[in-house]
């Protein structure tokens, strides 16, 4: 299937993921060694569990805080995502304001303007190298039907806290001037996004969080979570012990399905990424992309790109959306039919980029609500709490989670515990094979949809109209 595509020699297909390749896989920490006490235990190493204790233990050093990871602290989508630091929060705007009314709604969207800088301020402080540039995001349209989401779309966000400022339309010259995106009808740019080298950001925030005293074990597998009962505190329970604590955090992202009781809490949605060999200085002549913008279509199964810090063109997409029974992978490789799908797509929005070679080709999974708006949640009676479901907008969210979790173990009432997303509960996701055949009807959909709109449509195609309604989002 990846016939005709160029690869690069030493091309390599999963093995967790290509900035993992840059770095080097790192060394893995000790694991539990037993059964142990803790006030709070955080399962799941990726960016929410590092960092909702990194939080903790600036707030109160004095607290015994672990995390229990697994493979090695941010083995999963916090190490394979396409390194957007964005302000884009996933889910309905309409959904979040009927818990708590509109302005709670663009409190929330504010509070995620502040964590992309929160983010880069932290990064820089503790010494997190993670290749981080603060060059904005442009949304791009493609065809008719594109163009009037587009339009819409940014007139709609003037409702709920985006300014001028915070998200515009470019004219023709603008857009030309930063980027070249073959086709491109429209574009809209936001500054509130910076590029990060995701692998870098997790290694480096977990060296920082060993470092203020947080016991990290990695390959400890925890099997189920246990809530408080008959006077016993909660309890994250492993073949390597029972860890207590006064607080359990579930911080497992697209890996929640794996945890007992939970296969239909959050689906674990596919996402796969190619990235190219480093382009020559003639080439990016073409392309421009000086200022190392985030880039992301407007089409339904859509794509996201960065330039990264060594001169190549990383691009995800979907590509096989879900596997049957909430399955996931341990070492990150994808279709062949997928490569091949990224490939056509890079060279489509960049045809300078067409004798380019694939260098590297990789997949994770990112965590689904059944409504797809992410929560964040702790109940003080079970000792239980939990964030995630970031629907792909995770590595900004994940930091804004972090923050809430610490008001909310440590009893603090502030802002960020009175955005609309703390305390959202949401219904399960159907059995199989419902899920599956459901999921996988959605992303043909779609997929239809923009076949449709890319050949003759101006307007939104009625088959992503029924996926929307057949997902519920």
């Amino acid at each position: 299937m990846t016939r005709g595509i160029p690869l690069s020699g030493d091309f390599a297909n999963g093995g967790v993921s290509f900035w993992y390749l840059q770095i080097g896989l790192p060394d893995r920490r000790a694991a539990l060694p037993g059964s142990r006490a803790y006030d709070v235990a955080i399962v799941g190493g990726g960016y929410t569990g590092l960092w909702t204790a990194y939080y903790l233990k600036k707030a109160d050093p004095g607290l015994r805080v672990a995390i229990l990871e697994k493979e090695f602290a941010g083995f999963g989508a916090s190490g394979r995502n396409g390194g957007w630091l964005s302000a884009e929060f996933a889910g309905s705007r309409e959904r979040h304001a009927e818990a708590r009314g509109r302005q709670a709604m663009i409190d929330l969207q504010r509070a995620m303007f502040g964590a992309v800088g929160e983010v880069i301020d932290v990064a820089r402080d503790e010494g997190v190298d993670a290749d981080v540039h603060k060059g904005g995001v442009l949304h791009v349209a493609t065809n008719p039907a594109q163009r009037r989401r587009l339009r819409a779309e940014v007139a709609d966000l003037r409702a709920w806290g985006y300014g001028e400022d915070d998200m515009r339309l470019l004219s023709r010259d603008e857009q030309r001037e930063r980027l070249q995106v073959a086709g491109t009808l429209e574009a809209a740019y936001s500054p509130h996004c910076a590029r990060v080298q995701p692998a870098k950001l997790a290694v480096g925030l977990a060296r920082v969080v060993a470092g203020l005293g947080v016991d990290v074990f990695e390959d400890t597998t925890v099997t189920e979570i246990r809530p408080r009962r008959d006077g016993r505190p909660a309890e994250a329970v492993t073949p390597r012990g029972v860890v207590s604590a006064e607080y359990v955090i579930r911080a497992t992202e697209g890996f929640t399905a794996g945890l007992a009781g939970q296969r239909r809490q959050w689906l674990p949605m596919n996402s796969s990424m190619i990235v190219t060999e480093p382009l020559p200085a003639e080439v990016w002549k073409h392309i421009g992309w000086a200022q190392s913008e985030l880039l992301g279509d407007t089409a339904h199964a859509y794509v996201y790109a960065q330039r990264t810090a060594d001169d190549r063109i990383a691009i995800g997409g979907r590509g096989v959306p879900y596997r049957f029974g909430s399955r996931t992978d341990r070492r990150g490789a994808t279709q062949a039919s997928t490569v091949a799908l990224l490939w056509r797509m890079l060279v489509k929005l960049f045809p300078a980029a067409a004798d380019a070679r694939v260098q590297h080709s990789w997949c994770g999974v990112l965590g689904v609500p059944r409504d797809w708006c992410s929560t964040v949640h702790l109940d003080h009676a079970t000792g239980l709490g939990w964030a995630g479901g970031y629907v792909g907008s995770g590595v900004t969210t994940a930091n804004l989670a972090g923050r809430t979790l610490r008001d909310l173990v440590l009893r603090h009432d502030t802002e960020l515990t009175a955005l609309p997303w703390v305390g959202r509960q949401v219904r399960q996701w159907e059995p199989e094979p419902l899920r599956w055949a459901g999921v996988h009807l959605i992303y043909t959909l779609y997929r239809a949809a923009d076949r449709h709109e890319n050949e003759r449509g101006t307007t939104t195609s009625a088959y992503a109209r029924l996926a929307d309604l057949i997902a519920g989002r």
